[in-house]
């Protein structure tokens, strides 16, 4: 065996083994675990397909933002899980009706699949002619190649974008600060203004008296 072929089935099986868990699990921070290994090997995945670009895409946007925030969310808001379960039971019928239909569809799916004939694959994957282009095996991959359109040719769009995003991330944040009464806040200058008078009091305790 091969090592594509090894490393293939170990992505392979890492990806199918960790989205079983993730809808299997009961507590949902292993789950947002699993899933993070289902985005990593499908990245590996990816990479032996010669997609770099889609891994690396894989890797910093979801398992770097998306499912770290699914993470942080699921620690910090306490959600009972219990309680939202309890009513799971009415609604399980639906639930596996359509599991059903989709096995189905799957089944379909998987009898009416059939390998290409020849011509097809031939017609799929031409072989190149003498007046044809042939990509250079030593030049950029998917990813310099990518960066070197987006940084020269749309290197103006690609500004743009990243303004249009600073703007409404910073108009999210003016909306959402709010001036509320009855809250204590922090004041740095004062803090650094204090002197020691203000902020300690000393007191002389007698013998066998306290405070």
């Amino acid at each position: 065996m091969s090592f594509a072929a090894f490393s293939f089935y170990l992505f392979s099986a890492v990806v199918i083994a960790s989205a079983v868990m993730v809808i299997s699990s009961r507590n949902p921070i292993y789950s947002v675990m699993f899933l993070i290994a289902a985005f990593i090997g499908a990245a590996g995945l990816f990479i032996l397909m010669g997609a770099e670009y889609l891994a690396m895409l894989l890797i910093v946007v979801y398992v770097g933002a998306v499912a770290v925030l699914f993470l942080f969310v699921v620690m910090m808001l306490d959600v009972d899980f219990v309680e939202l379960s309890q009513g799971f039971g009415q609604y399980a019928p639906i639930g596996g009706a359509i599991a059903v239909v989709i096995i189905v569809e799957l089944v379909f799916v998987v009898a009416a699949w059939t390998f290409p004939a020849e011509a097809e694959l031939a017609r799929a994957h031409p072989i190149p002619t003498a007046g044809q282009v042939v990509a250079d095996p030593n030049g950029p991959n998917n990813i310099e190649s990518l960066g070197l359109i987006l940084y020269t040719e749309y290197v103006h769009y690609f500004q743009i974008a990243g303004l249009i995003l600073l703007v409404a991330m910073i108009g999210a944040i003016v909306l959402t600060f709010r001036t509320r009464d009855g809250i204590r806040k922090q004041d740095p200058a004062d803090q650094v203004a204090r002197r020691r008078e203000a902020a300690v009091e000393l007191k002389k305790v007698k013998t066998g008296q306290g405070i």
